[in-house]
């Protein structure tokens, strides 16, 4: 008699529906064969695998804004790099959806890819240093917000006790120092 646990099964499946999201995040999207895009910041960038040089060319790539239909109205750059790889690149682009184009110099489509450029995280307000600590008098805390600080009552009747007691104990103990000893 053959048990299958169903669980055993599907923990491959689970493993890799898992890990799926997080491939996609990481790496640059690509589209069509060896198109590569990927953004940072203002910053658009391609690289291709697919495009051979032809007569000192190896293509161009345009970046197409959603407004604009085709591949001759977007922002063209020629392809610059190698037989090993190709790359183009936009610099300054506002946020917005955008296509990639690649166009190899023999008028073969490399690929094409969608990508979205978010803005720039606005930079936080700048906080103003704290002061230095210090020691301030008239019961001023120096450090981190000088803040007053307010005794209690009862505080300052136990803290003037203690120093009454001390003052009375040393006057006491003087005086008797002060005494000649008798034999």
């Amino acid at each position: 008699m053959r048990i299958s646990s169903p669980l055993l099964r599907s923990g491959p499946i689970v493993a890799i529906a898992a890990a799926l999201p997080v491939a996609l995040a990481a790496g640059p999207a690509a589209g069509g064969p060896g198109i590569s895009v990927s953004t940072t910041g203002s910053t658009v960038s391609v690289t291709t695998t697919a495009c051979a040089q032809l007569n000192g060319s190896w293509g161009t790539a345009s970046l197409v804004t959603g407004g604009q239909g085709n591949f001759a109205q977007g922002r063209q750059v020629a392809l610059s790099g190698s037989a090993s790889g190709q790359s183009a690149a936009w610099s300054g682009i506002t946020p917005g959806t955008y296509t990639v184009i690649v166009m190899c110099s023999n008028n073969s489509t490399a690929g094409t890819q969608t990508v979205i450029v978010s803005a720039a995280p606005s930079p936080s307000p700048s906080r103003p240093a704290s002061p230095a600590p210090s020691a301030s008098p008239g019961g001023v805390l120096g450090g981190l917000g000088g803040t007053v600080q307010d005794y209690g009552t009862v505080t300052l009747v136990a803290g003037g006790v203690l120093v009454g007691s001390g003052v009375i104990a040393a006057a006491w103990f003087l005086r008797r120092r002060s005494k000649p000893s008798r034999f």
